[in-house]
């Protein structure tokens, strides 16, 4: 009968460090970095009333009979889940993300805490806010940061660039002179008359007519006056010639053949019949159908007397001015003679002499359109100008329909101008100006410049594939600069990868080229800080730049469970739980630390308020069985 009141009084006690246990979380529950426990019991030794015995005979074996005597604490153990992350925004408010522990010392004993509540002292070492004691780091050294160092400069050395040269052309071009009207090979117009007796007779007394028009021009009336003999068809040529102009009339086998002076398609005969009777064109036999010349675009073998702008043919010995004035400004002024044993008498012997006329421009035939074409052998603006003369001789031409006009005008070279802040060995700030310009080849150059330094070098050969990408770079792609009278610094350029369209590129837009990187800075001044997730504690200085003024050690045990708690969130090592490893955040069993932030509390509460109903029950129950085995005793003693 004791032993009930033994087991109960065991329950009572059990029951009652899991109440403990329960409250202890519950008043914990908004407690950064805390972690929650649980009770485990176990049961007591038991009393044993009888041993196992094997089966014999007939008999069957026994189980052993035990009689319990009740309940012990058998371990409080920790919970190291992870705790929700809470924001806080200050700068030193550290938690982790996983596993492990900050590192923090009293000045004897190392001391590991989930709750990174840190900070700077007034000497700017990195402390813990809630007890003073110095945070480690990763070489197991309290924390002093830099924060009153400035940060050095860094002269320029080099300049990367993006954006997109143009590929549409408009610099540089030579200028480019054309004829305004094409170079025609033509055919004169003609018609021979039907009758070819080489005898025409007009009666006596009679005269007979015809009129003829020239071109489309006015009628222009030919007559012959009647006589004995018969007139010849040369005689009837004769007669039309010395009445008419624009025209030549011809012996053709005994007709009279018609042929304009002039030739091309402009060129044309008709033929007027005369009086019934006495028509002139009846007795020739001529059509009264208008009959026209033709035209062809001309070749270089084109003779010039073939030009349906030709008036009167060149005999040998006429001379042609060619006149104008050179790209280099020098006025040219030279004199064709026509003739097969002087200059020519082609289009492609003009050109010829034309080219010998002007030595820094060239003279082409463009057989498609029959057009002659002058361009500079230089880009850029020019003087050129040419101009064709009949000076002397018989023959002309209607040059001024082949009058040679500016179709192109020369233009400087396409340019593009970026500029980007650079800096000198002393952190001053300069500005460099880079202009890219396209050169004759299609190829770019880049031109250094700057206000208050003296630069020196050109950046050549930047080519492009047709695609847009880099197909070579320059051979040297760097120039030198000297500010206020300092050493010279060279800064090399970065225009991109050959065949990749990491930097520039030559697409169809427009330029938009510009610097997008250098890695010169001025001086700097810790302007803030932060942690980030490797531990490293990052100054940024004014001057753009990061650097790293601490790395937090984070310390992790093969048994977390094996950690002693000593208050205010700290833990301390144990026999048991095992050997520490130190590292960086984020790395091997490390969590990563996450700045501007602590970790919650990992009690559930809700779980904890069952269990806390649980323990209740389990007390209420003990102590019920107190109570009926005192009653039962009762019973007993009454007995008596």
């Amino acid at each position: 009968m004791p032993s009930s009141l033994f087991s109960a009084l065991s329950g009572l006690q059990a029951h009652e460090n899991w109440i403990s246990v329960i409250g202890n979380n519950l008043a914990n529950a908004n407690t950064p970095g805390f972690k929650s426990s649980r009770a485990v019991f176990s049961d007591q030794f038991s009393q044993t009333l009888r041993f196992a015995s094997l089966p014999s005979g007939n008999l069957g074996g026994r189980n052993p009979m035990q009689l319990g005597l009740g309940v012990q604490l058998a371990d409080i153990g920790r919970d190291f889940d992870q705790g929700a992350l809470a924001n806080t925004g200050r700068t030193f408010d550290l938690a982790l993300n996983g596993g492990g522990h900050f590192m923090v010392t009293d000045g004897i004993n190392t001391l590991y805490t989930r709750v990174g509540t840190f900070g700077l002292d007034a000497t700017s070492r990195l402390v813990d806010q809630r007890t003073g004691f110095r945070v480690l780091g990763i070489n197991g050294q309290p924390l002093d940061l830099d924060t009153t160092s400035l940060f050095p400069p860094q002269a320029t050395a080099r300049v990367s660039f993006a954006g997109n040269l143009p590929a549409n052309i408009t610099g540089p071009l030579p200028q480019t002179l054309t004829a305004s009207s094409a170079f025609q090979e033509g055919v004169a117009a003609t018609q021979t008359g039907s009758v070819a007796t080489n005898a025409f007779t007009v009666p006596v007394g009679e005269t007979w007519t015809m009129d003829i028009v020239v071109d489309g021009g006015a009628p222009q009336t030919v007559s012959l006056a009647g006589q004995a003999a018969p007139y010849t068809a040369q005689d009837v040529a004769n007669a039309i010639n010395a009445q008419t102009s624009g025209l030549t009339a011809s012996d053709t086998g005994g007709a009279v053949t018609l042929t304009t002076d002039r030739t091309g398609s402009a060129r044309s005969i008709r033929v007027i019949a005369g009086t019934a009777g006495r028509d002139l064109a009846g007795l020739t036999g001529f059509s009264l159908n208008q009959v026209n010349g033709s035209a062809t675009v001309a070749t270089t073998a084109t003779e010039l007397n073939d030009l349906p702008t030709n008036i009167t043919d060149y005999a040998a010995g006429d001379v042609i001015e060619v006149a104008g004035v050179d790209t280099d400004g020098s006025p040219v002024l030279a004199s064709f003679v026509y003739g097969a044993g002087n200059d020519g008498t082609t289009v492609g012997d003009l050109l010829t002499f034309i080219d010998n006329a002007f030595p820094n421009a060239t003279p082409t035939f463009d057989a498609a359109t029959g057009q002659i074409r002058m361009t500079a052998d230089q880009t850029g603006a020019t003087n050129l100008s040419m101009t064709l003369t009949d000076l002397s001789g018989t023959g002309s031409t209607d040059w001024p329909q082949h009058a040679f006009i500016v179709t192109s005008a020369g233009t400087g070279p396409d340019t593009a101008t970026t500029s980007i802040e650079v800096f000198d060995q002393a952190g001053s700030s300069h500005t460099v100006t880079l202009t890219y310009e396209r050169q004759d080849d299609g190829s770019w150059n880049i031109i250094p410049s700057s206000n208050d330094g003296n630069v020196s070098g050109l950046v050549t050969g930047l080519r492009f594939n047709q695609n847009g990408s880099i197909a070579a770079l320059p051979g040297t792609s760097s120039f030198s600069v000297q500010f206020n009278g300092q050493s010279a610094q060279s800064i090399a350029l970065d225009f991109g990868t050959p065949g990749l369209f990491d930097g520039i590129t030559q697409f169809g837009q427009g330029a938009s080229v510009f610097a997008d990187f250098q890695d010169g800075y001025g001086v700097g001044e810790l302007s803030n800080m932060s942690v980030n997730g490797d531990g490293d504690i990052q100054g940024f200085y004014t001057n753009g730049q990061i650097r790293v003024l601490g790395e937090l050690g984070i310390a992790t045990f093969v048994n977390d469970n094996g950690l002693r708690e000593v208050g205010d969130n700290l833990w301390t090592e144990t026999p048991n739980s095992g050997v520490r490893t130190v590292s960086k955040g984020a790395q091997g069993r490390a969590g990563q630390v996450v700045g501007g932030a602590l970790e919650g509390s990992n009690v559930a509460v809700a779980e904890e308020f069952v269990r806390l109903i649980e323990a209740q029950r389990g007390f209420q129950a003990n102590a019920r069985v107190i109570t009926t085995t005192d009653e039962v005793l009762a019973e007993l003693v009454n007995l008596l």
